[in-house]
C-alpha cells in the first residue's frame, strides 16, 4: 500500500507505529513533513503538501494516541 497525502489518518498510524513517544503537538510542521516523506509507504508528490494537510495529519497523529 503506498500512501498519499490525502491518507491523513493512515498517515498518522504509521507515524504512531514508527514514532510511539514522540508527542505529535512538540512536533514542528517541517519535522512532521520530514517524518512523512520518510515513512517507508510514502509515495506522493512533496509539493502537493500543505499546512492544512500537516494540520490534519497531527490533529489524526494526536486522536490516534488516545
Amino acid at each position: 500500500m503506498s500512501l498519499k497525502w490525502v491518507d491523513v489518518y493512515d498517515i498518522a498510524i504509521e507515524l504512531c507505529d514508527q514514532f510511539p513517544e514522540q508527542d505529535p503537538m512538540k512536533v514542528s510542521f517541517p519535522e512532521l513533513y520530514e517524518m512523512v516523506m520518510a515513512l517507508e509507504a510514502f509515495d506522493d508528490d512533496p509539493q502537493r503538501c500543505g499546512e492544512k494537510i500537516l494540520e490534519g495529519i497531527q490533529m489524526a497523529w494526536l486522536e490516534e494516541l488516545e
